[in-house]
Protein backbone atom coordinates (compact mmCIF):
# COMPACT_ATOMS: atom_id res chain seq x y z
CA UNK A 1 0.00 0.00 0.00
CA UNK A 2 1.23 3.47 -0.81
CA UNK A 3 2.22 5.82 1.86
CA UNK A 4 -0.34 8.16 0.83
CA UNK A 5 -3.32 5.35 0.60
CA UNK A 6 -1.99 4.53 3.90
CA UNK A 7 -2.58 8.02 5.37
CA UNK A 8 -6.29 8.42 3.85
CA UNK A 9 -6.91 4.41 5.18
CA UNK A 10 -5.42 5.91 8.68
CA UNK A 11 -7.80 8.97 8.97
CA UNK A 12 -10.68 7.03 7.42
CA UNK A 13 -10.50 4.76 10.29
CA UNK A 14 -9.75 7.37 13.11
CA UNK A 15 -13.08 8.77 11.61
CA UNK A 16 -15.01 5.94 12.44
CA UNK A 17 -13.31 5.04 15.86
CA UNK A 18 -14.10 8.62 16.92
CA UNK A 19 -17.64 8.51 15.94
CA UNK A 20 -17.68 5.29 18.18
CA UNK A 21 -16.23 6.74 21.01
CA UNK A 22 -19.01 9.98 20.60
CA UNK A 23 -21.51 7.36 20.97
CA UNK A 24 -19.76 5.38 23.88
CA UNK A 25 -20.04 8.41 25.93
CA UNK A 26 -23.47 9.27 24.72
CA UNK A 27 -24.84 5.87 25.77
CA UNK A 28 -23.16 6.29 29.22
CA UNK A 29 -23.98 9.53 30.02
CA UNK A 30 -27.94 9.35 30.01
CA UNK A 31 -28.48 7.94 33.70
CA UNK A 32 -26.45 11.56 35.08
CA UNK A 33 -28.81 13.58 33.14
CA UNK A 34 -32.10 11.81 34.08
CA UNK A 35 -31.22 11.18 37.46
CA UNK A 36 -33.19 13.85 39.49
CA UNK A 37 -36.54 11.82 37.21
CA UNK A 38 -35.37 8.48 38.59
CA UNK A 39 -34.37 9.67 42.33
CA UNK A 40 -38.55 10.98 42.44
CA UNK A 41 -39.64 8.39 41.02
CA UNK A 42 -38.36 5.38 42.92
CA UNK A 43 -36.99 7.45 45.84
CA UNK A 44 -33.37 7.14 45.80
CA UNK A 45 -30.44 8.99 47.54
CA UNK A 46 -27.50 10.62 46.17
CA UNK A 47 -25.56 7.15 47.18
CA UNK A 48 -27.97 5.16 45.29
CA UNK A 49 -27.44 7.50 42.32
CA UNK A 50 -23.87 7.40 42.67
CA UNK A 51 -23.73 3.30 43.04
CA UNK A 52 -25.39 3.42 39.80
CA UNK A 53 -22.43 4.98 38.15
CA UNK A 54 -19.59 2.68 40.12
CA UNK A 55 -20.94 -0.58 39.53
CA UNK A 56 -21.22 0.28 35.86
CA UNK A 57 -17.53 1.64 35.96
CA UNK A 58 -16.22 -1.21 38.23
CA UNK A 59 -17.96 -3.92 36.26
CA UNK A 60 -16.00 -1.89 32.89
CA UNK A 61 -12.70 -1.70 35.02
CA UNK A 62 -12.31 -5.68 35.45
CA UNK A 63 -13.65 -6.12 32.28
CA UNK A 64 -11.64 -4.24 30.34
CA UNK A 65 -7.66 -6.22 31.58
CA UNK A 66 -8.53 -9.62 29.86
CA UNK A 67 -10.30 -7.85 26.85
CA UNK A 68 -7.42 -5.35 26.48
CA UNK A 69 -5.13 -8.79 26.33
CA UNK A 70 -7.91 -10.19 23.58
CA UNK A 71 -6.93 -7.21 21.45
CA UNK A 72 -3.10 -7.58 21.42
CA UNK A 73 -3.48 -11.22 20.26
CA UNK A 74 -6.33 -10.73 18.37
CA UNK A 75 -8.48 -8.95 15.67
CA UNK A 76 -9.17 -5.37 17.23
CA UNK A 77 -11.99 -4.37 14.81
CA UNK A 78 -14.15 -7.54 15.99
CA UNK A 79 -13.65 -6.89 19.29
CA UNK A 80 -14.85 -3.43 18.69
CA UNK A 81 -17.29 -4.27 16.74
CA UNK A 82 -18.92 -7.51 19.09
CA UNK A 83 -18.27 -4.58 21.58
CA UNK A 84 -20.45 -1.92 19.92
CA UNK A 85 -23.43 -4.43 19.33
CA UNK A 86 -23.66 -5.54 22.95
CA UNK A 87 -23.70 -1.94 24.47
CA UNK A 88 -26.26 -0.48 21.95
CA UNK A 89 -28.42 -3.31 22.36
CA UNK A 90 -28.81 -3.31 26.43
CA UNK A 91 -28.50 0.62 26.36
CA UNK A 92 -32.61 -0.07 24.52
CA UNK A 93 -33.11 -2.77 27.55
CA UNK A 94 -32.17 -0.23 30.46
CA UNK A 95 -34.91 1.79 29.37
CA UNK A 96 -37.65 -1.33 30.36
CA UNK A 97 -35.88 -1.24 33.79
CA UNK A 98 -38.75 -1.19 36.37
CA UNK A 99 -37.04 -0.69 39.42
CA UNK A 100 -33.49 0.47 40.88
CA UNK A 101 -31.78 -2.95 41.40
CA UNK A 102 -32.87 -3.45 37.72
CA UNK A 103 -31.97 -0.76 35.66
CA UNK A 104 -28.18 -1.40 38.18
CA UNK A 105 -27.80 -4.79 36.28
CA UNK A 106 -28.17 -3.53 33.00
CA UNK A 107 -25.57 -0.86 33.35
CA UNK A 108 -23.33 -3.16 35.04
CA UNK A 109 -23.87 -5.70 31.03
CA UNK A 110 -23.14 -2.50 29.27
CA UNK A 111 -19.98 -1.71 31.22
CA UNK A 112 -18.72 -5.13 29.70
CA UNK A 113 -19.74 -4.22 26.41
CA UNK A 114 -17.99 -0.98 26.66
CA UNK A 115 -15.26 -1.86 28.32
CA UNK A 116 -13.64 -3.56 24.88
CA UNK A 117 -13.71 -0.46 22.82
CA UNK A 118 -11.25 1.76 24.55
CA UNK A 119 -8.09 -0.71 24.79
CA UNK A 120 -8.34 -1.90 21.19
CA UNK A 121 -9.10 1.64 19.61
CA UNK A 122 -5.87 2.83 21.27
CA UNK A 123 -4.08 0.18 19.95
CA UNK A 124 -5.32 0.84 16.59
CA UNK A 125 -4.60 4.53 16.92
CA UNK A 126 -0.94 3.80 17.92
CA UNK A 127 -0.33 1.34 14.88
CA UNK A 128 -1.78 3.70 12.51
CA UNK A 129 -0.44 7.25 12.90
CA UNK A 130 3.77 7.94 14.07
CA UNK A 131 4.65 9.01 17.27
CA UNK A 132 5.07 12.71 16.10
CA UNK A 133 1.52 12.73 14.69
CA UNK A 134 -0.27 10.44 17.50
CA UNK A 135 -1.13 13.14 19.96
CA UNK A 136 -3.50 15.08 17.15
CA UNK A 137 -5.00 12.32 16.44
CA UNK A 138 -5.44 10.76 19.61
CA UNK A 139 -7.23 14.34 20.42
CA UNK A 140 -9.37 13.82 17.45
CA UNK A 141 -10.49 10.17 18.78
CA UNK A 142 -10.91 11.97 22.19
CA UNK A 143 -13.43 14.30 20.56
CA UNK A 144 -15.85 11.63 21.00
CA UNK A 145 -15.78 12.21 24.58
CA UNK A 146 -17.00 16.21 24.68
CA UNK A 147 -19.33 15.95 21.47
CA UNK A 148 -20.68 12.68 23.03
CA UNK A 149 -21.17 14.62 26.10
CA UNK A 150 -22.67 17.88 24.24
CA UNK A 151 -24.53 16.03 22.33
CA UNK A 152 -26.04 13.86 25.19
CA UNK A 153 -26.94 16.82 27.34
CA UNK A 154 -28.01 19.17 24.68
CA UNK A 155 -30.58 16.47 23.65
CA UNK A 156 -31.70 13.90 26.53
CA UNK A 157 -33.19 16.51 28.67
CA UNK A 158 -35.46 17.66 25.46
CA UNK A 159 -36.30 14.04 24.81
CA UNK A 160 -37.39 13.53 28.28
CA UNK A 161 -39.59 16.83 28.01
CA UNK A 162 -40.74 15.29 24.22
CA UNK A 163 -41.81 11.90 25.15
CA UNK A 164 -42.89 12.48 28.56
CA UNK A 165 -40.81 9.76 30.25
CA UNK A 166 -37.04 9.04 30.91
CA UNK A 167 -37.27 6.11 29.51
CA UNK A 168 -37.26 7.12 25.47
CA UNK A 169 -33.45 8.09 25.42
CA UNK A 170 -32.60 4.86 26.07
CA UNK A 171 -34.03 3.41 22.88
CA UNK A 172 -33.22 6.08 20.44
CA UNK A 173 -29.73 5.79 21.64
CA UNK A 174 -29.51 2.18 20.68
CA UNK A 175 -30.26 3.05 16.80
CA UNK A 176 -26.84 4.45 15.57
CA UNK A 177 -25.02 2.58 17.84
CA UNK A 178 -26.12 -0.72 16.10
CA UNK A 179 -25.42 0.38 12.66
CA UNK A 180 -21.70 1.50 13.33
CA UNK A 181 -21.16 -1.54 14.48
CA UNK A 182 -21.58 -2.93 10.91
CA UNK A 183 -19.40 -0.56 9.55
CA UNK A 184 -16.32 -1.30 12.38
CA UNK A 185 -16.11 -4.84 11.20
CA UNK A 186 -15.04 -4.01 7.75
CA UNK A 187 -12.20 -1.77 9.39
CA UNK A 188 -8.63 -2.84 7.79
CA UNK A 189 -6.05 -3.52 10.47
CA UNK A 190 -2.22 -2.76 9.91
CA UNK A 191 0.38 -4.36 11.32
CA UNK A 192 1.18 -4.16 15.13
CA UNK A 193 3.89 -1.75 14.77
CA UNK A 194 3.40 -0.09 11.22
CA UNK A 195 4.26 3.02 12.60
CA UNK A 196 6.82 3.04 14.38
CA UNK A 197 10.36 4.28 12.81
CA UNK A 198 11.79 1.30 14.46
CA UNK A 199 10.69 -2.59 13.22
CA UNK A 200 8.72 -4.18 15.63
CA UNK A 201 9.18 -8.19 16.64
CA UNK A 202 6.20 -9.88 15.84
CA UNK A 203 6.95 -12.61 18.55
CA UNK A 204 4.69 -13.31 21.63
CA UNK A 205 5.52 -11.37 24.60
CA UNK A 206 5.99 -13.74 27.58
CA UNK A 207 4.73 -12.04 30.96
CA UNK A 208 3.18 -9.13 29.46
CA UNK A 209 0.92 -7.82 32.26
CA UNK A 210 4.16 -7.57 34.58
CA UNK A 211 6.41 -6.20 31.95
CA UNK A 212 4.05 -3.27 31.58
CA UNK A 213 3.73 -2.53 35.43
CA UNK A 214 7.83 -2.47 35.22
CA UNK A 215 7.01 0.84 33.97
CA UNK A 216 7.90 3.44 36.22
CA UNK A 217 5.72 6.22 34.23
CA UNK A 218 3.13 4.31 33.59
CA UNK A 219 2.47 4.22 37.42
CA UNK A 220 2.51 7.84 37.95
CA UNK A 221 0.23 8.16 34.92
CA UNK A 222 -2.40 5.45 36.05
CA UNK A 223 -2.47 7.26 39.55
CA UNK A 224 -2.94 10.67 37.73
CA UNK A 225 -5.46 8.80 35.34
CA UNK A 226 -7.13 7.59 38.99
CA UNK A 227 -6.98 10.93 40.19
CA UNK A 228 -8.60 12.53 37.43
CA UNK A 229 -11.36 10.21 36.52
CA UNK A 230 -12.43 10.63 40.57
CA UNK A 231 -12.97 14.53 38.99
CA UNK A 232 -14.68 14.14 36.11
CA UNK A 233 -17.26 10.95 37.05
CA UNK A 234 -18.52 13.13 39.82
CA UNK A 235 -18.71 16.38 37.58
CA UNK A 236 -20.49 14.45 34.95
CA UNK A 237 -22.56 12.33 37.15
CA UNK A 238 -23.97 15.44 39.44
CA UNK A 239 -23.38 18.81 37.76
CA UNK A 240 -27.04 18.36 36.81
CA UNK A 241 -28.80 17.47 40.13
CA UNK A 242 -26.00 20.35 41.51
CA UNK A 243 -27.67 22.88 39.00
CA UNK A 244 -31.06 22.29 39.07
CA UNK A 245 -31.20 21.99 43.32
CA UNK A 246 -28.60 24.62 44.27
CA UNK A 247 -28.69 26.77 41.61
CA UNK A 248 -32.44 26.50 40.85
CA UNK A 249 -32.41 25.46 37.14
CA UNK A 250 -34.59 23.53 35.51
CA UNK A 251 -33.97 19.91 34.02
CA UNK A 252 -33.70 20.70 30.00
CA UNK A 253 -31.49 24.25 30.86
CA UNK A 254 -29.56 22.34 33.50
CA UNK A 255 -28.33 19.51 30.89
CA UNK A 256 -27.36 22.34 28.23
CA UNK A 257 -25.49 24.12 31.06
CA UNK A 258 -23.92 20.56 31.95
CA UNK A 259 -23.11 20.18 28.25
CA UNK A 260 -21.39 23.69 28.10
CA UNK A 261 -19.07 22.80 30.88
CA UNK A 262 -17.68 19.20 29.83
CA UNK A 263 -19.04 18.78 26.42
CA UNK A 264 -18.12 22.46 24.26
CA UNK A 265 -14.75 22.84 26.42
CA UNK A 266 -13.50 19.32 25.02
CA UNK A 267 -14.10 20.26 21.40
CA UNK A 268 -11.92 23.63 21.73
CA UNK A 269 -9.50 21.36 24.84
CA UNK A 270 -8.86 18.66 22.81
CA UNK A 271 -8.25 19.84 19.14
CA UNK A 272 -6.14 22.94 20.39
CA UNK A 273 -4.39 20.73 23.45
CA UNK A 274 -3.35 18.04 20.84
CA UNK A 275 -1.71 20.80 18.52
CA UNK A 276 0.30 22.69 21.65
CA UNK A 277 1.08 18.88 23.21
CA UNK A 278 2.83 17.84 19.79
CA UNK A 279 4.39 21.33 19.14
CA UNK A 280 5.97 21.48 23.31
CA UNK A 281 7.03 17.00 22.22
CA UNK A 282 8.70 18.41 19.55
CA UNK A 283 11.05 20.85 21.90
CA UNK A 284 11.06 18.69 24.68
CA UNK A 285 10.32 15.44 25.50
CA UNK A 286 8.63 15.47 28.67
CA UNK A 287 7.35 18.88 27.39
CA UNK A 288 3.53 16.88 27.14
CA UNK A 289 3.88 15.82 30.88
CA UNK A 290 4.67 18.96 31.89
CA UNK A 291 2.23 21.11 29.85
CA UNK A 292 -0.49 18.68 31.22
CA UNK A 293 0.49 19.44 34.50
CA UNK A 294 0.33 22.72 34.57
CA UNK A 295 -2.76 22.38 32.45
CA UNK A 296 -4.26 20.71 35.80
CA UNK A 297 -3.22 23.05 38.16
CA UNK A 298 -5.45 25.89 36.57
CA UNK A 299 -7.93 23.71 36.00
CA UNK A 300 -8.16 23.31 40.25
CA UNK A 301 -7.87 26.84 40.73
CA UNK A 302 -11.24 27.85 38.58
CA UNK A 303 -13.14 24.88 39.36
CA UNK A 304 -12.30 25.89 42.89
CA UNK A 305 -13.35 29.06 42.95
CA UNK A 306 -16.48 28.88 41.03
CA UNK A 307 -17.83 26.71 43.82
CA UNK A 308 -16.41 28.80 46.51
CA UNK A 309 -18.23 31.35 45.06
CA UNK A 310 -21.76 30.02 46.29
CA UNK A 311 -24.86 30.53 44.76
CA UNK A 312 -23.55 33.38 41.96
CA UNK A 313 -25.40 34.35 38.75
CA UNK A 314 -25.90 30.64 36.89
CA UNK A 315 -24.14 32.94 34.17
CA UNK A 316 -20.95 33.18 35.64
CA UNK A 317 -20.78 29.48 37.66
CA UNK A 318 -21.05 28.17 33.79
CA UNK A 319 -18.16 30.13 32.39
CA UNK A 320 -15.71 30.21 35.36
CA UNK A 321 -16.14 26.28 35.73
CA UNK A 322 -16.42 26.05 31.72
CA UNK A 323 -12.94 27.77 31.68
CA UNK A 324 -11.12 25.67 33.79
CA UNK A 325 -12.82 22.22 32.62
CA UNK A 326 -11.06 23.10 29.10
CA UNK A 327 -7.78 23.13 31.05
CA UNK A 328 -8.27 19.42 32.32
CA UNK A 329 -9.07 18.38 28.89
CA UNK A 330 -5.21 18.42 28.05
CA UNK A 331 -4.81 15.27 29.93
CA UNK A 332 -6.39 13.35 27.23
CA UNK A 333 -4.06 14.49 24.38
CA UNK A 334 -1.01 14.49 26.94
CA UNK A 335 -1.37 11.44 28.81
CA UNK A 336 -2.56 8.81 26.57
CA UNK A 337 0.39 9.45 24.16
CA UNK A 338 2.34 9.43 26.75
CA UNK A 339 1.43 6.00 27.11
CA UNK A 340 1.77 4.90 23.67
CA UNK A 341 5.45 6.42 24.17
CA UNK A 342 6.48 4.18 26.94
CA UNK A 343 4.88 0.79 26.04
CA UNK A 344 5.97 -1.59 22.77
CA UNK A 345 3.51 -1.95 20.39
CA UNK A 346 2.90 -5.46 21.22
CA UNK A 347 1.90 -4.46 24.59
CA UNK A 348 -0.22 -1.14 24.02
CA UNK A 349 -3.83 -2.44 24.04
CA UNK A 350 -2.83 -4.46 27.28
CA UNK A 351 -1.16 -1.48 28.99
CA UNK A 352 -4.51 0.40 28.09
CA UNK A 353 -6.58 -1.63 29.79
CA UNK A 354 -4.75 -1.64 32.81
CA UNK A 355 -4.54 1.90 32.95
CA UNK A 356 -8.59 2.22 32.60
CA UNK A 357 -8.90 -0.35 35.20
CA UNK A 358 -7.04 1.81 37.43
CA UNK A 359 -8.83 4.90 36.35
CA UNK A 360 -12.57 3.39 36.65
CA UNK A 361 -12.02 0.61 39.54
CA UNK A 362 -10.58 3.33 42.22
CA UNK A 363 -11.27 6.64 40.07
CA UNK A 364 -14.38 6.83 38.19
CA UNK A 365 -15.95 3.77 40.00
CA UNK A 366 -15.33 5.61 43.51
CA UNK A 367 -15.80 9.47 42.48
CA UNK A 368 -20.01 8.92 42.12
CA UNK A 369 -20.17 6.70 45.03
CA UNK A 370 -18.11 8.89 47.32
CA UNK A 371 -19.64 12.20 46.11
CA UNK A 372 -23.28 10.95 47.14
CA UNK A 373 -22.25 9.55 50.37
CA UNK A 374 -20.16 12.42 51.13
CA UNK A 375 -23.41 14.91 50.07
CA UNK A 376 -26.41 12.91 52.03
CA UNK A 377 -23.85 13.08 55.35
CA UNK A 378 -23.40 17.12 54.36
CA UNK A 379 -27.37 17.08 53.61
CA UNK A 380 -28.09 15.26 57.17
CA UNK A 381 -25.78 17.17 59.09
CA UNK A 382 -27.69 20.76 58.12
CA UNK A 383 -30.88 19.10 58.35
CA UNK A 384 -29.51 18.47 62.22
CA UNK A 385 -27.94 21.87 62.31
CA UNK A 386 -31.50 23.38 61.45
CA UNK A 387 -32.74 21.39 63.71
CA UNK A 388 -35.73 20.07 61.19
CA UNK A 389 -37.05 16.91 61.34
CA UNK A 390 -37.40 16.23 57.87
CA UNK A 391 -35.16 15.87 54.74
CA UNK A 392 -35.74 18.94 52.35
CA UNK A 393 -34.49 19.70 48.59
CA UNK A 394 -32.59 22.34 50.32
CA UNK A 395 -30.64 20.11 52.48
CA UNK A 396 -29.88 17.99 49.71
CA UNK A 397 -28.74 21.15 47.21
CA UNK A 398 -26.03 22.23 50.39
CA UNK A 399 -25.19 19.09 50.74
CA UNK A 400 -24.25 17.94 47.43
CA UNK A 401 -22.50 21.42 46.79
CA UNK A 402 -20.51 20.23 49.47
CA UNK A 403 -19.38 17.06 48.35
CA UNK A 404 -18.56 18.88 44.77
CA UNK A 405 -15.23 20.38 46.76
CA UNK A 406 -13.43 16.78 45.68
CA UNK A 407 -13.52 17.75 42.25
CA UNK A 408 -10.78 20.99 42.22
CA UNK A 409 -8.87 18.71 45.21
CA UNK A 410 -8.87 15.65 43.03
CA UNK A 411 -7.38 17.62 40.21
CA UNK A 412 -4.53 19.17 42.23
CA UNK A 413 -3.46 15.25 42.96
CA UNK A 414 -3.69 14.82 39.40
CA UNK A 415 -1.31 17.81 38.66
CA UNK A 416 1.38 16.16 41.43
CA UNK A 417 0.94 12.69 39.62
CA UNK A 418 1.91 14.09 36.10
CA UNK A 419 4.49 15.98 37.44
CA UNK A 420 6.14 13.01 39.04
CA UNK A 421 5.40 11.20 35.71
CA UNK A 422 7.65 14.13 33.22
CA UNK A 423 10.30 12.84 36.17
CA UNK A 424 11.18 9.57 34.91
CA UNK A 425 9.01 9.86 31.04
CA UNK A 426 12.59 10.12 29.34
CA UNK A 427 14.25 7.33 30.38
CA UNK A 428 11.42 5.16 30.21
CA UNK A 429 10.78 6.12 26.37
CA UNK A 430 14.44 5.17 25.92
CA UNK A 431 14.43 2.17 27.15
CA UNK A 432 11.42 1.19 25.26
CA UNK A 433 13.06 2.16 22.03
CA UNK A 434 16.18 0.44 22.58
CA UNK A 435 14.36 -3.00 23.67
CA UNK A 436 11.89 -2.51 20.32
CA UNK A 437 15.64 -2.20 18.57
CA UNK A 438 17.17 -5.20 20.51
CA UNK A 439 13.91 -7.38 19.99
CA UNK A 440 14.21 -6.48 16.47
CA UNK A 441 18.05 -7.39 16.08
CA UNK A 442 17.64 -10.84 17.86
CA UNK A 443 14.48 -11.78 15.57
CA UNK A 444 16.76 -10.86 12.29
CA UNK A 445 19.34 -12.74 13.42
CA UNK A 446 17.47 -15.66 13.83
CA UNK A 447 15.53 -15.65 10.47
Amino acid sequence: MQPSTQAANAWRVLFLLFLANLFNFFDRTIPAIIAEPIRLEWNLNDFQLGLIGTAFTIVYAIAGVPLGRMADVGSRRKIMGWGLTAWSGLTAVNGLAWNFWTFLLVRMGIGIGEASYAPAANSLIGDLFPAHKRARAMGIFMLGLPLGLLLAFFTIGSMVQYFGTWRAPFFIAAVPGLVLALFIFLIKEPQRGAAETVKVSQARVEQPIRKVLAIRTFWWLVLAGLAFNFATYACNAFMVPLLMRYHAVPLVEASIATGVIVGLTGLIGLTLGGWVADKIHQRFARGRLIFAAVSMLIATFLTGYALLAGRIEVGVFVAVFSIGWLFSYNFYTCVYTAIQDVVEPRLRATAMALFFAGLYLLGGGMGTVVVGLLSDHFAESAMLAAGASEMSEVFRAEGLHGAMYLIPGSLLLTMVFLFQASRTFCQDAKRMNDGMTDSAAAEAALA
